[in-house]
């Protein structure tokens, strides 16, 4: 008798530990508790004719099961999970109902089709592909008329073999690429069997499948680009020169992916760049050298050195960094690396790489530049500005804050396009230009059709007009006729009905903020209509906090306690360091313009009040940054306030009105105090209810 043995994979909860923990003490979380998930099973027959099925339900977020086996027979009773039970079945198709009961009482019900046949598989037909995104990955699929479930044998050196109900994939990731005898048998309940091989070449992904992270923006004067689409590079670089290692059997090509393009350096034992003759540049003052690398598994290190040129005596210093297997590495290396090795940096003109193993394999680099942190000094009314093409950016209300009567949606700010580029333009010298382009929004009573169309006089910037900006009232008053901040029928005096009405001044009220990069505008147009805007500075340094940044993957960069400082209460040590992977590759993505993600990848630690179990899962909405957010930050207060609902850094649960139970809690708007330790590190407190501080420590990658 042949019994066919299954490696499965579920999701089991065995208990609920009840006790002290660092996050809750209570079992509310229990009726927010989602009903179980990716319910199945995995069946197996014996081949001797007797109908002999074993059934192992499967399943996510379940205390245990139940089978009804479609055969009018009595029912499983409870099975826990990993457990299986045997069912002795007639020949014929089934309906399998499988019941999987959720700690809460909600259940899931699955019908799966069961077919017992006593005739040996007939029509295999099978499917056998190298993965698109895993490298050496095999993923097999077989279907056949009687089989009930089928074996591959995938002939790698440990001799492999998998399971699978028929119809449904396998997948086996090889050590090494080659070509592999695989072998697949489909099984009935008959004693015969039916096979399938096929001598298979199994294959390597060599090449990156997605682009290096996009650089954040930045002013030209924090950066020097020496290979980036998003940066002016230095002109003329040779990003190819040969310096004697096409001996080495190293080559080089410039890479396009869909039209993408990245330095390609082909078995790499060493590859430099130079600038142009008689170029040099100047990173003293720059903090980092950023560069993205791609490459498969053959090269595990790359050597990144600094070539100058002082004063005609060539120097150099080499800084080595580990790389990922078949996947991006964006790497900084602090420009004081090269320095404490003695090497001068005032004249850089050349570059070098060197690979590890040596000449071994290939490696495609993007986004090569030195930057450094933005000065942040503020700036004042002066430069060029925008309305935020963000929801909410434009509205009126009856108070300033509320945009409740009416507000720009997503589709309103994608109808009006022509609108959200026009510039509102303050210059140093006092002057003031509404830069409208061809087209703006035209409403009715300007001769429109609320649509776009050609700017309507006097409300298309041709009039001289100047401003005068008093920081202490928070004002600006623009002098000239057809002036406007945000909408041009919305003045002092009310709301304009004739374009031939438009006063000769209009007063706003703004708020700076962000070191002035954005601005918060109201005017009252008539008694208790107030029309609101959010306008962001073209080209502005952005704010210290743009960039990724996640938390210290170290002792104590999470915890909570009674003050600032203070994380008595409980602390995320190494080993819950360790155990909290999933959670300390978050990242916090605060984009130049004002935006803010959490982006989390597959996973990220899921708590019980999130329906999870204490543990790595799937990220849970609203806290799975899928909604649109913004932030604000203050530099003089360390105020650091995210807008969206389930925008959130550190520990979602955590909130200014205390700490949530129910993720449909989730407040609009979260307030952080941030103290800057360094340009790259921070720490992050939120009192979340009287007396309870939880304190993040945050790194910028």
């Amino acid at each position: 008798m042949k019994k066919i043995k299954y490696l499965i994979s579920f999701l089991l909860i065995t208990a609920f530990i009840i006790g002290c923990t660092e996050d809750d003490d209570n079992t509310r979380f229990v009726d927010d508790i989602a009903a179980p998930t990716n319910v199945s099973a995995s069946v197996s027959v014996t081949q001797d004719n007797t109908g002999l099925v074993t059934i192992t339900p499967l399943g996510e977020g379940m205390v245990n099961f139940e089978l009804d086996f479609g055969d009018n027979s009595e029912g499983s009773g409870v099975i826990q999970p990993g457990d299986n039970v045997d069912h002795i079945y007639e020949e014929g198709t089934y309906t399998l109902e499988i019941t999987a009961n959720g700690l809460n009482g909600l259940k899931t019900v699955v019908n799966q089709q069961l077919i017992v046949s006593f005739q040996a598989p007939q029509n295999l037909v099978v499917s056998i592909e190298n993965d698109l995104v895993v490298s050496k990955q095999v993923n097999v699929t077989a279907t056949a008329d009687f089989a009930l479930s089928y074996d591959v044998s995938f002939g790698d050196p440990n001799n492999t073999v998998l399971s699978a109900n028929i119809d449904e994939g396998v997948s086996f990731i090889y050590e090494d690429a080659g070509t592999y005898t695989i072998t697949i048998t489909a099984y009935s309940a008959a004693i015969e069997t039916t096979t399938y091989t096929e001598e298979f070449e199994v294959t390597a992904i060599l090449q990156p499948l997605a682009s290096a992270p996009t650089p954040p923006n930045r002013a030209e004067e924090d950066v020097i680009s020496i290979f980036s689409t998003a940066y002016n590079d230095v002109p003329d670089t040779d990003y190819f020169p040969d310096w004697g290692q096409a001996s080495q059997g190293s080559g080089w090509a410039l890479f396009d992916l869909g039209g993408d393009e990245m330095l390609q350096y082909t078995n790499l034992s060493y590859q430099g760049i130079a600038l142009a003759d008689g170029t040099s540049i100047d990173v003293s003052n720059m903090e980092s050298l950023h560069l993205d690398v791609w490459t498969a598994e053959a090269v595990t290190d790359i050597e990144v050195s600094l070539i100058n040129n002082a004063l005609g005596v060539v120097t150099e210093a080499p800084v080595t960094i580990s790389l990922n297997e078949n996947d991006w590495t964006s790497i900084e290396i602090p420009i004081s690396d090269y320095v404490d090795q003695g090497l001068t940096v005032n004249e850089i003109f050349q570059l070098k790489f060197v690979g590890t193993p040596w000449a071994a394999g290939t490696v495609f680099i993007d986004n090569i530049y030195f930057w450094k942190t933005p000065s942040g000094t503020p700036t004042g009314i002066a430069g060029t500005w925008k309305l935020s093409n963000t929801a909410g950016a434009l509205g009126v209300g009856p108070s300033v804050g509320d945009i409740g009567w009416w507000n720009c949606d997503d589709v309103c700010v994608a109808d009006r396009a022509c609108y959200y580029d026009d510039l509102y333009v303050f210059n140093e010298d006092g002057t003031f230009s509404n830069v409208l382009g061809t087209d703006t929004w035209v409403e009715g009573w300007q001769g429109g059709a609320d649509g776009c169309g050609a700017p309507i006089a006097p409300h298309d910037g041709s009039n001289a007009a100047t401003y005068v900006y008093d920081s202490g009232a928070g004002t600006v008053t623009l002098n000239g006729v057809g002036a406007y901040l945000g909408l041009p029928k919305a003045v002092n005096t009310g709301e304009l009905t004739n374009p031939a009405d438009a006063p000769a001044s209009v007063t706003y009220n703004v708020t700076l903020s962000n070191f002035d990069t954005e601005m918060m505008v109201y005017i009252e147009a008539g008694a208790g209509v107030f029309w609101q805007y959010h306008f962001v500075k073209e080209g502005a340094a952005p704010s210290p906090l743009a960039g990724t940044w996640q938390m210290a993957q170290e002792a104590g960069a999470l915890g909570v306690g009674p003050s600032v400082g203070d994380i008595g209460w409980w602390n995320c040590d190494d080993v819950c360091v360790a155990d909290r992977a999933c959670y300390y590759d978050d990242q916090y993505v605060f984009g130049a313009d004002g935006t803010f993600n959490n982006i989390f990848g597959s996973d990220t630690w899921v708590e019980g009040w999130q329906a999870g179990t204490d543990g790595c899962g799937a990220p849970v909405a609203p806290h799975d940054g899928s909604n649109a957010a913004t932030y604000s930050f203050d530099l003089g207060t360390g105020q650091l306030t995210l807008n969206g609902v389930g925008a959130f850094i550190g520990l979602p649960k955590a909130v200014n009105t205390g700490e949530l139970t129910n993720p449909a809690d989730a407040p609009a708007s979260v307030t952080y105090n941030v103290v800057f330790i360094d340009d790259n590190t921070i720490n992050v407190s939120i009192e979340a209810g009287a007396g309870v501080f939880w304190q993040y420590k945050l790194v910028k990658n």
